[in-house]
C-alpha cells in the first residue's frame, strides 16, 4: 500500500477531529510523541504496520489515511515552485502548504498543467510549421495563385488598350487563378481546423506506426508467442493507412519478436523481482546485447510494470544520422516530432562510443527541472564493406526516476528550436522560447 506525501497531514487531521493529543495517540500506537510529530508533519514515512495501528486508534481504515487524492496538487505545486526558482526551504514546505491550503494548491496545480500543455502545443506547432509537407505545399499553391492573379491584373492595368481576344484570355486567367486560390485557401483552412491542438495530424509512415503502438499502449502480447505472422498483425489496422507504414510496422514487429524470444517475459519478470531494474545486470545475467535489454524493458506490458512497481519508461532509437527512428514518449520528457533531438542526449553520445553502455542522470532544461535516469547504447547493425562505413543504431531508455544520490545531472532539452537553455554550447539554432 502506498504511503504518500500527505499521509501525515491526514493523520493529524483525524487526530484533531477525535480530540486526541499527540502524546495520547503516540502512547496507544507505541511510538514516542516526537516521532509521531515528525510523521504528522510528513517528515517521516510510516510503515504498513504502524499505519494500521494508527488507523485502528483513529477509528478509520488504513486506506483513508494512505490514499492521496491530493498527490497531483503536491506535484503541481512543486513544479510551479521549480518554474519560479523557489528557494529550497520553500520547496520543503510544499506538503505543509498543500495540506493547509488545498484550494490554492489546486489553483497552482491547474495553472502549471495549463502552462505545460501550452508549451507542448508550441512545440508541436513549431514542428508542424517547419516540417509538415502538406502545409508547405498548400502555402506554396496559394502564393503561386496570388502571384499569377497579381501579374495578370498588372498587365491589364498597365497595358492600356488591349485587343478583345487577349483581354478575354486575361480575364479567363484571372477567373481560373482566383478559383484555384479560393480552393487552396478553403482546403488549407479545413486542414488546419481538422487538427486538434494536441493532435497535429500524421505526416509520415513513422507517425502512423507510433499512433498504432500508442493506441495499444506499446503492448503487443502476440510477440510472446513462438511464431507470429507480422503481415496478419498489421492487416486491417486503421492507423496504418499506407503501405509504407504497414511495412515499417512489420519491421519493428520482427525486431521486437526476436527480443521477446531471446528474453522471455517470465524470465525477465523473475530477474526484475530478484535484482530490480538494472539493465547492465540483466544483460550480463542473460548474456544478451545491452540495447536488446533496453528495448525489452521499454515494451513491458503496463500491467506487468505496475504490478512490479517499475517506473514509467520511454524509448528512443536513432541511426548514424541522428534521426529518430522510434519514439515512445514519456511524460515530462519531450521528444521532437521530426528529425533529431537534443545533441546532448546520451543517445547521441553513445554513437561516438559504440558497444559501450552508458548511464546518465538527466534534468530537463528550464525552470521545470524534471529529473530522469537514462541508459544508452549504440550497436553496429551492418558493415557495408571493406573500408566502407558501418551502419549504427543507438537506443536510449528513459526512466521516470531521479538519478542516484550524488549523480551529476546533465541538462537536456527536446530540440534547439524549443529549448529554453539559451546559453547551451551545443545550440545549433535560436530558440523560439524566451525565459522570463
Amino acid at each position: 500500500m502506498a504511503r504518500t506525501a500527505l499521509t501525515g497531514t491526514r493523520i493529524r487531521a483525524r487526530r484533531n477531529l477525535r480530540g486526541l493529543r499527540q502524546s495520547e495517540l503516540a502512547r496507544v500506537v507505541g511510538v514516542s510523541p516526537s516521532y509521531l510529530n515528525l510523521i504528522e508533519h510528513n517528515r517521516r514515512k510510516v510503515g504498513a504496520e504502524l499505519l494500521g495501528a494508527l488507523a485502528q486508534a483513529l477509528g478509520v481504515s488504513a486506506d483513508a489515511l494512505a490514499e492521496d487524492s491530493d498527490s497531483r496538487l503536491v506535484e503541481g505545486a512543486r513544479a510551479a515552485a521549480l518554474r519560479s526558482d523557489a528557494d529550497l526551504a520553500e520547496l520543503e514546505r510544499i506538503d505543509e502548504f498543500t495540506g493547509r491550503f488545498p484550494g490554492w494548491a489546486k489553483v497552482l496545480a491547474e495553472t502549471q498543467t495549463r502552462v505545460e500543455r501550452l508549451e507542448r502545443v508550441v512545440e508541436q506547432l513549431n514542428d508542424r510549421m517547419t516540417h509538415d509537407p502538406y502545409l508547405g505545399e498548400a502555402l506554396h499553391e496559394i502564393i503561386s495563385a496570388v502571384t499569377s492573379v497579381q501579374s495578370t491584373a498588372t498587365i491589364l492595368n498597365d497595358s492600356g488598350e488591349i485587343e478583345p481576344d487577349w483581354q478575354a484570355r486575361f480575364h479567363r486567367n484571372i477567373l481560373q487563378d482566383s478559383a484555384r486560390l479560393a480552393e487552396g485557401a478553403v482546403a488549407l483552412v479545413n486542414y488546419l481546423d481538422a487538427a486538434k491542438s494536441d493532435e497535429t495530424g500524421l505526416a509520415a509512415p513513422q507517425e502512423e506506426v507510433e499512433a498504432w503502438l500508442t493506441g495499444r499502449g506499446f503492448a503487443l502480447p502476440e510477440l510472446e508467442a513462438p511464431q507470429i505472422d507480422p503481415l496478419a498483425m498489421v492487416a486491417g489496422q486503421v492507423e496504418l493507412s499506407s503501405d509504407a507504414s504497414r511495412q515499417l510496422a512489420q519491421d519493428w514487429i520482427v525486431l521486437f519478436h526476436a527480443d521477446a524470444q531471446a528474453l522471455p517475459l517470465a524470465q525477465l519478470s523473475a530477474a526484475l523481482a530478484g535484482g530490480g531494474l538494472a539493465p547492465e545486470i540483466l544483460a550480463a545475467q542473460f548474456g544478451l546485447p545491452f540495447d536488446l535489454v533496453l528495448r525489452r524493458l521499454a515494451l513491458l506490458p503496463q500491467a506487468q510494470s505496475e504490478s512490479m512497481g517499475l517506473p514509467a519508461m520511454g524509448l528512443v532509437i536513432c541511426d548514424n544520422s541522428g534521426t529518430l527512428l522510434f519514439r515512445r514518449g514519456l511524460d515530462g520528457f519531450a521528444l521532437p516530432r521530426f528529425g533529431g533531438g537534443c545533441p546532448l542526449w546520451p543517445l547521441y553520445q553513445a554513437l561516438q562510443r559504440p558497444h559501450m553502455p552508458m548511464r546518465r542522470a538527466l534534468v530537463t532544461s528550464g525552470r521545470m527541472g524534471r529529473r530522469f535516469l537514462s541508459y544508452a547504447y549504440a550497436a553496429t547493425q551492418s558493415v557495408l564493406g571493406y573500408d566502407k562505413p558501418a551502419v549504427l543504431r543507438a537506443s536510449m531508455l528513459i526512466l521516470a526516476a531521479d538519478g542516484g544520490e550524488g549523480d551529476e545531472l546533465l541538462s537536456v532539452g527536446a530540440s534547439c528550436r524549443t529549448c529554453p537553455q539559451l546559453d547551451c554550447a551545443a545550440r545549433r539554432e535560436p530558440s523560439i522560447l524566451m525565459m522570463a
